[in-house]
């Protein structure tokens, strides 16, 4: 799909917690391209198919959520935030970033959120066993998914000087100006 886009697609994916929408939310402002935050288009345009009482959170109906972001991806430049990867199209995306934290930290940062302890069992065994990288690893070609650390404010600048490297070098192979 990149060859009939001139920006490309960015998916930053990664367990609750591990600093998605902060590092997408920069990142967007920093290259002036689009963050596509799936939870709140979600909310705006009422993408759910019910309640999961154990999470306690809505349940995601993924058909109604690509349908609201599929002309936006058609033309590329966003930057898509969510903890979920399986779903989307697999052309969609030039790149996918997993973010990835330490165990504590992200103890931590979901108990901040005030989670309660099913939830942040859940995400906590999701991240020690990779539960999201592996499905990455298997939604889309291994050779575009990248892991980054993110555990404090300087992995986060870190993260954003390796991502606005790749997109300088995604315009540069595909001989589109970074500025158009």
């Amino acid at each position: 799909m990149s060859e009939t886009r001139k920006h490309p697609n960015i998916l930053i994916t990664g367990t609750p917690g591990t600093g998605k929408t902060k590092l997408a939310t920069r990142l967007a402002e920093l290259t002036n391209m689009k963050h596509i935050n799936i939870g709140k288009v979600a909310e705006e345009n009422e993408c759910y198919d019910g309640y999961d009482e154990n999470l306690a959170c809505k349940v995601l109906d993924e058909d109604k959520i690509l349908n609201c972001i599929e002309s936006d991806m058609s033309k590329g430049n966003n930057i898509v935030d969510y903890h979920g990867s399986d779903f989307f199209d697999e052309d969609w995306f030039d790149i996918v970033f997993v973010l990835r934290a330490e165990i504590e930290v992200l103890n931590k940062r979901l108990e901040e959120r005030g989670y309660n302890e099913d939830k942040i069992k859940n995400n906590l065994e999701s991240e020690i066993f990779q539960v999201l990288l592996e499905e990455a690893w298997d939604s889309y070609d291994p050779d575009i998914v990248q892991q980054l650390t993110s555990n404090n404010l300087a992995d986060v600048d870190t993260n954003l000087q390796s991502v606005t490297s790749w997109i300088k070098s995604w315009h540069t192979d595909n001989d589109t100006d970074v500025d158009r």
